[in-house]
């Protein structure tokens, strides 16, 4: 019994022990020490556009902490920056900040945060260093004033600069002064002839000027390189390029983009951003037949003459007209020759058909093609066209048959020569 009421006594003192062990802590000194910086690169290109990703650290530290049974332990400390807002400025560079200024939350005494902002550089910039300030406003407690068993808290406001140090580096930026088309037709091949002005400040070593397709565009190059060696700032190039045109564009100008391969200023391979420009292109080179129905006799074989127009936008050189003749027309000679043919001009071409006995008096299509070759001498073949030939039945007796007539009057010119031959020997 006795050693029971003992160990109840042990445990009150215990129990009264523990307020006179609880100790409060308050620190006298201290305040955020902010700096920022930059999260990878700081080397931006003229006209570049980027996410800047800054982290803002706290070196903050107390210095003096007291510790008592009798002090309230605030709920923040001097080094913490409360409620910390970032904001990136950019007044006096060259660079734009399209970021509106980023909420970073509290940051206690050997922390971070990072905040993000859109970042364009112009295109004009020069190359060279850079500061853009970062403004980080917050809040910081600046002392606990204790009133025995409750704290006032007196808060301070504060905008800290922080600078952040960017290079902007050299670079080339290619501007076409000057567009040429050569024989640029839709379906065919030509020429793009430009010129080209370096208005960066980078001095190209081995540079390369390029042509590439843009998009789904139907222009598409087909010798895209033209070698330039070394382009210096200000300096103007004349190039030449061959591009080739889908079968589906229209008549109207189509985009290029257009850039410059080259060795920079540490003798890195870079390319220069593309600059668009727009190429015109000309009309489809196409042919029509312009001639009138033609007939044809069952029977007989016959010349069929088919004239031709030039319907495109183009010269076309070595023209041959071809049909494809079909039941119940045949013909052994089913190709002519039509030559050089200028936008608008026509030729006639003449072919040898033969025609079956029974065939059905009506009007056919005779399939017609041209094939000839454009100003670069590539050979091309026109899209079929259709040849209008009425089958029809010679009216008339043999009498009246123009091959019947040609041999009667050749046999009654002969024996006219004859009798006056012999009648002028017997005199």
């Amino acid at each position: 019994m006795r050693w029971q009421q003992i160990s109840v006594a042990l445990l009150l003192l215990a129990l009264l022990a523990v307020p006179a062990s609880a100790q409060g802590v308050k620190y006298l000194y201290g305040n955020p020490e902010l700096s920022a910086t930059i999260a990878g690169t700081n080397q931006f290109a003229p006209g570049a556009e980027t996410a800047l990703t800054v982290n803002i650290a706290n070196s903050g530290v107390n210095t003096i902490k007291m510790v008592g049974s009798t002090i309230v332990t605030p709920d923040d400390q001097p080094s913490t920056a409360k409620l910390a807002t970032a904001a990136l400025k950019s007044e006096g560079t060259p660079f734009t900040v399209k970021t509106d200024p980023q909420f970073l939350s509290d940051i206690t005494g050997g922390a971070s945060r990072a905040a993000t902002f859109n970042v364009k550089v112009a295109d004009s910039a020069e190359p060279g260093t850079y500061v853009l300030p970062l403004e980080v406003t917050y809040t910081y407690l600046q002392d606990a004033e204790d009133l025995g068993d409750t704290l006032r808290y007196n808060y301070q406001k504060k905008t800290a600069t922080l600078p952040l140090t960017v290079r902007v580096t050299p670079d080339l930026r290619v501007e076409v002064l000057d567009v040429r088309s050569e024989s640029l037709n839709v379906g065919t091949e030509g020429y793009v002839s430009m010129t080209l002005k370096n208005v960066g400040s980078d001095s190209a070593q081995n540079a390369i000027a390029k042509i590439a397709r843009n998009g789904a565009s139907p222009l598409i190059p087909t010798d895209g390189n033209a070698y330039l060696g070394t382009f210096e700032p200000g300096e103007t190039v004349d190039v030449r390029f061959k591009v080739s045109v889908a079968d589906t564009a229209e008549p109207q100008s189509y985009p290029l983009d257009v850039s410059i391969a080259y060795e920079d200023y540490e003798g890195k391979a870079v390319t220069s951003r593309a600059t668009t420009i727009g190429i015109p292109v000309g009309g489809k080179i196409a042919f029509e037949v312009v001639s009138p129905k033609a007939t044809l006799y069952q029977g007989q074989k016959s010349i069929l003459e088919v004239v031709y127009r030039n319907a495109g936008a183009a010269t076309v050189y070595n023209a041959q007209a071809r049909i494809s003749a079909v039941d119940p027309f045949t013909s052994s000679d089913d190709t002519a020759y039509l030559g050089d043919l200028a936008p608008g001009e026509t030729a006639t071409a003449r072919f040898e058909v033969n025609v079956d006995g029974a065939g059905t008096l009506k009007e056919y299509g005779i399939d017609s093609e041209i094939r000839y070759r454009d100003n670069l001498d590539n050979s091309k073949i026109s899209d079929t066209m259709k040849v209008r030939v009425a089958l029809e039945q010679r009216q008339g007796t043999i009498f009246t048959n123009p091959v019947f007539l040609v041999a009667v009057l050749a046999v009654i010119i002969g024996a006219g020569y004859y009798i006056f031959v012999y009648r002028k020997k017997r005199r």
